[in-house]
């Protein structure tokens, strides 16, 4: 278990242990922006563009889209530094769906647009994990702003990286939190049969039971899947103190209030993914007593993240979600490593190579929020696990502690 060692207590006794510019969207769910003329280069400059592959459509919407704006936000800024270095700077963005196999189709055509020199991308690890393979064959660097999968870097290829943390330090730090908090000692667990959702269950079973808790279920269900009352009935059967869910929070709005309208009040947890406004408008008053894990911080912890805050919700007129932040903070250290290897290059426009390189070297890129450095399998070393509550139907949840890893 690579979860460590420093925490931070954010509340005594809690953790014990520790513009939108010019876009315009195609029939293939594509669409572009950014660069002087919001089409391409100027006569005078060559067409630099970055790629973003998140779920821009599907159960998980509301943060692809999130993430999408955080990104633009970013390229939007460095548009004028880049036009004097002599490039147009473009944001091209493809909805995976979510779907492994829409992320692969999508991956073919980016890898053969040679004016693509990295992508932001993929949030869901079970799209990230196959698509990867396709964006090193183009020796083409991806960085995920929030694919937590253990199977994400640790395949050692040089192309991928991700800027938050990992599902074997997500779980165990939901574990030690529920049995050692919340006194959690029967628990079922329910997960959505995906990379994700599997792996991060299997994380916090691993460790619960190594703390002593009775697991009394693993129960699959499956995404896109609506009535839950079946596991639920088995829920009522065991008579657990804890439920902890690894999945979406498409998913877990919905069992959240199935299970609250069978009178199952017992606290619910579950990871990153259920981090989402998404989460509150579908469950409503049940998500009362839930408790989520987070790769993603609060931007309401520094200078720097309220400033994000303030221009973002000025820009598109609309509030962030928790990895907004994380899309402006990607897109920031792809464009830093871009111009770095312009430099190196004497002004000449780089290779991917050169950029996937300048990428695995980041060290200690400060972002809105993010403090970056990757360690040689291309995670991020500076990245943290945050646990929020819900004590009321309102987004975002409270900051309960963080935990360094």
């Amino acid at each position: 278990m690579r979860l460590k060692k420093s925490f931070s207590l954010l509340s005594a006794g809690l953790l014990s242990m520790g513009i939108l510019a010019a876009c315009s969207s195609d029939s293939s769910g594509t669409s572009s922006s950014g660069g002087s003329n919001g089409s391409g280069a100027t006569e005078d400059t060559k067409v630099i563009k970055i790629a973003g592959q998140l779920p821009l459509s599907g159960g998980v919407s509301v943060t692809g889209e999130s993430l999408r704006l955080g990104a633009q936000l970013k390229l939007d800024e460095e548009i004028e530094k880049f036009k004097e270095l002599g490039y147009t700077l473009q944001f091209e963005t493809y909805d995976d769906q979510s779907d492994p196999k829409k992320g692969v189709s999508n991956a073919n055509i980016i890898g053969a647009d040679e004016s693509i020199l990295a992508i932001v991308g993929h949030y869901n690890s079970g799209v990230a994990i196959p698509s990867s393979e396709v964006y090193d064959k183009y020796n083409l660097a991806m960085l995920t702003p929030g694919a937590t999968a253990t199977d994400v870097t640790d395949r050692g290829l040089k192309t991928v990286n991700r800027i938050v943390g990992r599902d074997d330090a997500q779980g165990p730090a939901a574990a030690k939190y529920a049995i050692e908090t919340l006194g959690a000692k029967k628990i079922f667990i329910i997960q959505d049969k995906t990379a994700f959702g599997t792996g991060v269950a299997e994380a916090f079973k691993g460790a619960a039971e190594q703390l002593g808790a009775e697991i009394l279920a693993f129960e699959g269900i499956t995404v896109g899947e609506k009535d839950f009352n079946g596991v639920i009935n088995q829920v009522l059967s065991k008579k657990p103190d804890l439920i902890y869910f690894g999945g979406l929070y498409s998913e877990a709005g919905i069992i959240l209030k199935q299970a609250r309208e069978k009178g199952i009040t017992i606290p619910f947890m579950g990871a990153d993914a259920l981090d989402s406004s998404g989460l509150v408008d579908i469950a409503g008053d049940a998500v009362v007593n839930t408790f989520i894990t987070s790769v993603a911080g609060s931007t309401a912890s520094s200078e720097s993240g309220l400033k994000f805050v303030e221009k973002y919700e000025s820009t598109y007129n609309k509030k962030v979600e928790a990895f907004s932040v994380y899309g402006y903070d990607t897109m920031g250290v792809i464009l830093n490593a871009v111009e770095q290897a312009i430099e190196e290059n004497d002004g000449g426009l780089p290779t991917r190579e050169q950029v996937a390189e300048k990428i695995r070297a980041t060290k200690d890129y400060q972002g809105a929020l993010a403090n970056v450095t990757f360690d040689e399998k291309g995670d991020n070393v500076n990245a943290k696990i945050y646990l929020f509550k819900f004590d009321e139907p309102v987004y975002p949840g409270v900051l309960e502690g963080e935990v360094s890893f």
